[in-house]
C-alpha cells in the first residue's frame, strides 16, 4: 500500500530536544525521525496521492519555515519521490517502524533501464532474502529534487547492527563495486545512505 508520491523534507536543527522536535512535528498525518548519526537532522515523511494535492500543501511548506527558524541550522530541503515498485511491499502508506533508511542512487539516464533490470537480480534479491528482517523496502524516483535519482526507503524494527548485516558482507560489496563501475553518476552526492530513528 505504497504511496503513490512520498514527500520527503529533512530539518537540520541546532539541537535535537523536545522543544525543537514539538515544533517540527506539525503534520499529524506525517511520520518523523531523528538521524542516527552525528547531522542533526530531523526527517519528515508525507504521503501524497496526487501531485494536484501539493498547492494544498503550499500555506503549510512556507509556515513551517517561518515557525521553525529559531530551531533551524539551515534551510529545509525537500524533494518528491514517485514510486516505482517495492521488492518488499508495505503494509501502509508511511513507515510505522523504529527505524528507517534512504538509500540514494543517481543513475545516467542512458543505463537507467539496464540498471532497473540489474537491481531487481542484486539489491532486491538481498532484500528479499532477508524479509525477516525488513518490513518493507520501497524504490522511488525523484520527480521534483535537488539531489535527482533514485530513492530507496527501507523499514524495519530490528537491531540496527543485525540489518545492515546483510548490506555489509562481501556479496553487497560486490553489488557496489559493480553499481559503482556502471550506474552511478552525481559525484560524492550521487551515492549516500541515512539512517533515522522513529520520534
Amino acid at each position: 500500500m505504497s504511496t503513490n508520491y512520498l514527500l520527503v523534507s529533512r530539518y537540520p536543527v541546532k539541537n535535537i530536544d523536545n522543544k525543537t522536535i514539538d515544533s517540527i512535528k506539525l503534520n499529524d498525518d506525517a511520520r518523523y525521525f531523528i538521524s542516527k548519526d552525528e547531522s542533526n537532522e530531523i526527517l519528515e515523511l508525507k504521503a501524497i496521492n496526487k501531485v494536484e494535492d501539493i498547492s494544498n500543501l503550499e500555506k503549510n511548506l512556507i509556515d513551517v519555515f517561518t515557525v521553525n527558524k529559531d530551531y533551524l541550522s539551515g534551510d529545509i530541503r525537500r524533494e518528491l519521490l514517485r514510486f516505482v515498485e517495492a521488492p518488499i511491499a508495505s503494509e501502509s502508506e508511511l513507515p510505522n517502524t523504529e527505524f528507517v533508511q534512504l538509500r540514494h542512487v543517481e543513475v545516467p539516464a542512458e543505463r537507467y533501464d539496464d540498471y532497473l533490470e540489474w537491481r531487481d537480480r542484486t539489491i532486491f534479491n538481498v532484500v528479499r532474502d532477508n524479509a525477516d528482517k525488513i518490513n518493507s523496502f520501497e524504490a522511488y524516483h525523484s520527480l521534483i529534487s535537488g539531489q535527482p535519482g533514485v530513492m530507496f526507503v527501507s523499514s524495519f524494527n530490528v537491531n540496527v547492527d543485525e540489518y545492515m548485516q546483510p548490506f555489509n558482507d562481501e556479496n553487497y560489496k560486490k553489488i557496489i563495486r559493480q553499481a559503482g563501475n556502471n550506474y552511478i553518476t552525481g559525484g560524492d552526492e550521487g551515492l549516500y545512505t541515512r539512517l533515522y530513528r522513529a520520534i
